[in-house]
């Protein structure tokens, strides 16, 4: 850890210390780049205490719970409830019990210098840093500054939101007891997790959907599959409706809820699983003619828009919220940090060079842990039709699949592959379905890699595994 001092240069400043911060200090350290990395909270980030890692803790004993109740034999020892002060006490292992020595020591090990405090920029390549007592660092970037700060819940101007003490990502993945209520409002990845999370460990759990489905970024299937199994595990699923007022008027008692069908809904405890925004908004993007508050605008390299110092690396630049897509960036642009630092100016940044993130655009892969999981990478049919390409939809029952039975009785899924017409390869592939998470990669092989379908007819997958499903599914194209 270093010691504080007055004014320091280092070739790169990483504002962030999250996986992304991590990331991109791993890779300039690795080119011999000195780099400062700054952290407000907790080395480590998002990730690894209030998303990632504690809400797949907090929903692996569900959905394991599930799965095994479908299995012959096996059903019957697990149709108890869970011992929820267990599966808070591996959530709280998961997260490291909210303490950062861990991930301090990875990067003392790169040789990357922490500094704690409020990291602002001050003009061209220069960072301050306030500390925990008051004191000023200030930092000098010979070459790059990374801003790597993430993004933070969005929660909503309602009236009486601000008196509730409502939940947000954050308060979901690190709250000490099951709520005997809770009402989800949102239906997207976190609200879709913690509806599956908190219904298996015992709240009564009632999902708010402004839209007409879960998952609306995903194949329409997708939500479907996820809303018929939470239902039938006991949530309340109300869509077209939206929240028009919030109160709790002791405080301890119930949140009530207002609809805007003129209904309302009671609840222990409410969550805003309801968007994301930019954690730039005091990070003195003005003071380098940027808006402060924004989403920073970014080249494949991940160099903001009309700088040739500025990166914004992770979900700053909105690309692809994911951690992994976040990493995925940071050692992309880690990579051109370097090779500009030793004079390279980069001027050959082809798709899916060791300068680009091509990934962002044509496949970003992404895993939903509810029961049934829910996994795509690419484009959905929809987003492929709007790009403009010519393609078709190859569906098939994926409990049609040998493998599948044999994970589980009663199996329900669906796998969908768009293929581009023109060119004979997948733009996107979907699978719904208990298990199918490790399916995931074999898809984004396939859609990074531009694998011709001729070629993926010599994949052979083994049998009997739920992966069989890719040569059914290319019969089904072939016809």
């Amino acid at each position: 850890m270093t010691d504080a001092v007055k004014n320091s240069a280092y070739d790169v400043v990483v504002i962030g210390a999250g996986p992304v911060g991590e990331n991109v200090a791993d890779r300039t350290r690795a080119a011999g780049l000195s780099t400062a990395v700054v952290e407000s909270e907790l080395v480590g980030g998002e990730c690894s205490y209030w998303a990632c890692m504690p809400s797949k803790a907090l929903l692996r004993p569900v959905v394991a719970r599930a799965d095994a109740r479908k299995v012959p034999g096996l059903g019957g020892a697990v149709q108890g409830p869970l011992d929820a002060d267990a599966v808070l006490a591996y959530r709280d292992e998961e997260a490291s019990h909210w303490k950062d020595e861990g991930q301090v020591s990875w990067l003392d090990g790169v040789g990357a210098d922490v500094y704690r405090g409020k990291g602002r920029l001050t003009g061209v390549r220069e960072v301050s840093v306030t500390g925990p007592d008051g004191r000023e660092t200030r930092l000098t970037a010979r070459h790059a500054v990374a801003v790597c700060t993430g993004s933070r819940a969005v929660v909503p101007d309602l009236p009486g939101v601000a008196d509730v003490r409502p939940w947000t990502s954050r308060e979901a993945t690190s709250a000490k007891e099951v709520p005997g209520r809770l009402v989800v409002v949102g239906g997207g990845v976190v609200g879709v997790e913690m509806a599956t999370a908190w219904q298996g460990l015992g709240a009564q759990v009632t999902m708010l959907i402004r839209g007409g489905r879960l998952l609306p970024k995903m194949e329409p299937f997708a939500g479907e599959l996820v809303a018929d199994a939470l239902t039938e595990a006991g949530a309340r699923i109300r869509t077209g409706v939206s929240a028009v007022s919030v109160h709790r008027p002791a405080q301890d008692g119930p949140v009530t809820v207002e609809l805007d069908d003129g209904t309302s809904v009671e609840a222990d405890e409410i969550l805003f699983a309801t968007g994301r925004a930019p954690r730039t908004d005091d990070l003195g993007l003005d003071t380098v003619g940027l808006e402060p508050g924004s989403w920073l605008d970014v080249d494949d390299s991940c160099r903001v828009a009309g700088s040739d110092w500025l990166y914004g690396v992770g979900d700053v630049n909105h690309r692809a919220l994911l951690t992994h897509q976040g990493k995925y960036q940071a050692r992309v642009a880690g990579a051109a940090i370097a090779a500009r630092a030793q004079g390279d100016p980069l001027s050959r940044t082809e798709p899916w060079g060791a300068y680009a993130a091509t990934a962002d655009h044509a496949a970003v892969p992404q895993v939903v842990f509810t029961d049934p999981e829910a996994a795509s990478v690419g484009l959905t049919l929809a987003e492929a039709e709007e790009a403009g390409h010519r393609v078709r939809a190859v569906d098939y029952d994926l409990a049609s699949v040998a493998g599948s039975g044999l994970f589980a009785q009663g199996y329900r899924g669906r796998a969908r592959m768009v293929v581009d017409l023109d060119r004979e390869i997948l733009r996107g592939v979907t699978f719904v379905g208990p298990g199918i998470g490790e399916l995931l990669h074999s898809a984004t092989v396939a859609v990074a890699g531009e694998v011709p379908l001729d070629r993926l007819w010599h994949a052979v997958p083994a049998y009997p595994t739920i992966s069989e499903v890719w040569l059914r599914l290319l019969e089904t194209y072939r016809g």
